[in-house]
């Protein structure tokens, strides 16, 4: 087939580079314009653009989509078909239909649950136990589209949202290079609204621990907010980033006055009371202006009274 790809995070590579490797001709890649970071905010191209750089491909970075200049380009390319994974912007139905089969889109949950932009990190945060990839025929909607193939995968029980993201993006090339394959042979699925949920962009102030929830909730929360906003709380006005924690399990429940107050503080030992009197075994962290670091050697540093509480 000929093909125009769009994509933007590393997440979308895997599925690149296995439309190469089928045979496919790539007529084009569309992806999201370079943009500032790091310290010293040096323009960074997106994971896409470097893969196609390094693969001689034609890039398209246009910094807007909905006007006719970029349609005008985009229906020039005339293509078969355009398979989007992560692109970072909702397509123009005009978009959708310039190709003969219109476009299709990997998206990585199992629709209709989390339509939106982050399910992965949101599967992980309400505490989910299975997730998936699906091939959507993609229609005006926010991925409301027919289901092509999806492919179901257990959450492992302490995978975080960025190693979660590396399986998926895998196994969305593998589904993606079958829906192409068989495409012929596939009819839509409708989803069922009903049953839809929604993932946004999480915020910064999302990854703001509320020591009120459970114990498990938090921890659902540090695995699923990686790479971004991470869960955060403050000690002496100190940002202070939780990046692995689990549930400290004991016979009976756990007295204390507050939630959010330190239990115990020792060797390889720092846990804090959380709501429904449950408590947060924090085993890696990060304050502000240090390395991420073991609770052994915070403590080693850090001078922590039992009791105290995170503000």
């Amino acid at each position: 087939m000929k093909i125009v790809f769009m994509g933007t995070p590393v997440a979308a590579v895997p599925t690149l580079e296995r439309i190469l490797q089928d045979g496919h001709e790539i007529i084009a890649v569309w992806t999201q314009p370079d943009k500032p970071a790091g310290r010293g905010n040096k323009l960074t191209a997106p994971p896409v653009k470097e893969f196609a750089l390094q693969n001689d491909l034609q890039i398209y970075q246009p910094t807007k989509i909905k006007t006719s200049e970029s349609l005008e380009l985009f229906q020039t390319h005339q293509a078969n078909v355009a398979v989007v994974v992560a692109y970072g912007r909702i397509l123009p139905e005009t978009f959708l239909q310039a190709f003969p089969l219109g476009a299709v889109n990997v998206h990585f949950s199992l629709l209709p649950k989390y339509r939106g932009a982050a399910p992965v990190n949101w599967a992980i945060v309400n505490g989910e136990e299975k997730t998936g990839v699906t091939t959507m025929q993609m229609d005006a909607g926010l991925d409301t589209g027919g289901i092509l193939l999806q492919r179901e995968t257990e959450i492992g029980r302490d995978e975080t949202a960025v190693e979660l993201m590396q399986r998926l993006s895998l196994s969305g090339a593998d589904l993606l290079s079958e829906t192409l394959a068989m495409y012929n042979e596939l009819t839509p699925q409708p989803q069922n609204d009903s049953e839809a949920t929604f993932a946004p962009l999480m915020k910064k102030e999302d990854g703001l621990i509320d020591w009120n929830l459970t114990a498990e909730e938090i921890e659902n929360r540090v695995r699923g907010f990686q790479p971004f906003p991470t869960s955060f709380t403050l000690l002496n006005s100190k940002k202070l980033t939780i990046w692995k924690a689990e549930v400290e399990v004991e016979n009976e429940k756990w007295i204390m006055d507050d939630t959010g107050e330190i239990m115990r503080a020792k060797g390889d030992d720092f846990v804090v009371g959380c709501g429904a009197s449950s408590a947060l075994k924090i085993v890696e962290l990060q304050l502000q202006g240090k390395r991420r670091m073991s609770v052994r050697d915070f403590l080693n540093g850090t001078k922590i009274e039992i009791g105290e509480k995170f503000e």
